[in-house]
């Protein structure tokens, strides 16, 4: 098969695959067609590319000849034009959320994977860029608010007097609320971590985190080990224990998505105005709407004293690691679709093949994907 990696649009700086990735993939024979420059901003020149066997061509050549498309983002207006009905197009592209653009791939029967679609099972876990890229984000984020708080985060005994540690508040406990957890104990914060998962409580405990417990919440055993929707009954309660220990807290993580749905709202204006000045909050559900209703996406705000920073891709301000982590997850699921003799191989009777592909021959593949199209 012909693998063309495609060069990143807007502000991204991650690339897909490294160079020694693809060398991986010319080893099974596969055939890499590298556009100019797509890896210059995460520190990969052309000259790496071809020295591990690939050839650099130009974006308009990648469409005309390759099999398989990929890239980290959704794909431009222009490349959703560009591309053929017998092509494969792999990216990012979060299906349950952009359904215009999966209805596009549908009717122009391109087949199409959704690497954020990819099973969350213990057999995909080496192919999960979701917790990848959370893993980045978490750590970035604390960095950040470390950086932005007005104050230390660990406890400093000086002659001068007695700092008392900084209390972090993070919101779900997800992989990059983890990560968050972790890094922020390791710069000797105190950290209070809420979640309406009961079954994060002992990790939270492990990395040295204190849960914030609520009674009620409701849980899915088929999400996934994602949070889903709660009653307004529990909402309630969930609203005034986080308020209570917000007011308290230096700094507040906001991690909570629900795949498809907006991002619940948990720190509200309100709860904000109580908070002391100088505290930061950092929203990384910025893109879906935010967890904090004073976050606005990409942008820093300054609001009475506080400051919040709505930002979705710190994996982008990562760049070098951020692609080797990616570009490792992605060539452990291209494995599963490179036959022999490095041709493609759709094997649809592989659960994670299926669960991952989005649109094939102008039908919708992913059950979650069908649904939350078919009920709009």
């Amino acid at each position: 098969m012909i693998l063309g990696l495609l060069k990143e649009h807007g502000n991204e700086t991650r690339v897909a695959l490294l160079p020694d990735i693809a060398q991986n993939l010319t080893e099974l024979k596969v055939e890499v067609l590298v556009e100019q420059s797509a890896g210059e901003k995460a520190f990969a020149s052309d000259s790496d590319y071809k020295e591990a066997g690939a050839a650099v061509v130009s974006r308009k050549e990648i469409f005309e000849k390759a099999e398989v498309l990929l890239q980290i983002q959704p794909p431009a207006v222009e490349d959703v034009k560009n591309l053929k009905n017998s092509q494969v197009w792999i990216s990012a592209f979060n299906p349950l959320w952009e359904t215009d653009l999966v209805k596009t791939f549908r009717k122009n029967g391109i087949t199409t994977f959704s690497l954020d679609s990819i099973p969350r099972t213990s057999r995909a876990q080496a192919m999960d860029i979701l917790s990848s890229m959370a893993t980045v984000a978490g750590y970035k984020a604390t960095l950040e608010a470390a950086l932005r708080l007005p104050t230390f985060f660990p406890m400093f005994m000086t002659a001068a007097g007695t700092i008392r540690p900084a209390n972090v508040l993070i919101l779900g406990a997800g992989v990059a609320g983890l990560q968050a957890v972790a890094t922020a104990r390791k710069l000797g914060a105190q950290v209070y971590v809420f979640d309406v998962r009961s079954a994060v409580k002992e990790e939270v405990k492990s990395l040295g985190g204190k849960f914030v417990e609520v009674e009620g919440a409701t849980e899915d055993k088929d999400a996934g080990g994602y949070a889903v929707e709660q009653t307004e009954e529990y909402k309630k309660k969930q609203q005034e224990a986080i308020d209570a220990q917000a007011v308290k807290s230096d700094v507040i993580i906001c991690t909570a998505q629900i795949p498809g749905r907006k991002a619940p709202l948990l720190v509200s204006k309100d709860t904000v105005e109580k908070m002391k000045k100088g505290a930061v909050i950092v929203d990384l559900a910025a893109s879906s709407g935010g967890n904090c209703e004073v976050t606005k996406n990409d942008e820093v705000v300054q609001f009475q004293g506080k400051t919040i920073i709505g930002q979705s891709n710190y994996p982008a301000q990562t760049p070098l690691d951020a692609s080797r982590m990616f570009g490792k997850n992605v060539f452990n699921f291209l494995k599963l679709i490179i036959g022999e003799e490095g041709a493609l191989n759709l094997n649809f009777e592989d659960e994670i093949v299926k669960g991952t592909c989005i649109t094939h021959k102008g039908e919708l593949y992913n059950e979650r994907v069908k649904s939350v199209i078919e009920n709009n």
